[in-house]
């Protein structure tokens, strides 16, 4: 499953962006309003929204200025969430998300409209950052 969120531009250089997202503790920022639990741990946080499992993303991956990826901490739901940066000007930046799950069809199903809904909040949120 494949979940392309919307880009946003917003007025940041690629740098502060990049140092914003590698701060775990920041991502409480761009979380649904309706968040029920957030706490970082090191290299990872773990949130809870109702009606869902807490889920634990971990840092996996991050190329300077450009990406930040961040995958679940459990393989019995494996996906990626990755951030793109493209540099637009030295005080613009566009962002986009992109979820990646590797589910059953049954389970995508379930799944597809609520992490929809998420992945638009978190990117409507970043616009606003």
């Amino acid at each position: 499953m494949n979940i392309k969120g919307n880009t946003v531009t917003i007025e940041k250089s690629a740098k502060e962006v990049f140092v914003f997202f590698t701060d775990l503790k920041n991502f409480k920022e761009i979380m649904p309003d309706n968040i029920q639990k957030f706490e970082v741990d090191g290299e990872s946080f773990i949130f809870g929204l109702p009606g869902m499992p807490e889920i634990r993303l971990v840092l996996k991956e991050k190329t300077e200025y450009s990406n930040i990826t961040l995958g679940a901490a459990s393989s019995k739901l494996p996906f990626t969430l990755a951030a793109d940066l493209n540099e637009i000007s030295e005080n613009k930046t566009e962002i986009k998300l992109n979820f990646e799950g590797d589910f059953n069809p049954m389970m995508s199903m379930m799944i597809k409209k609520p992490l929809t809904k998420f992945v638009d909040t978190l990117t409507e949120n970043i616009g606003n950052l």
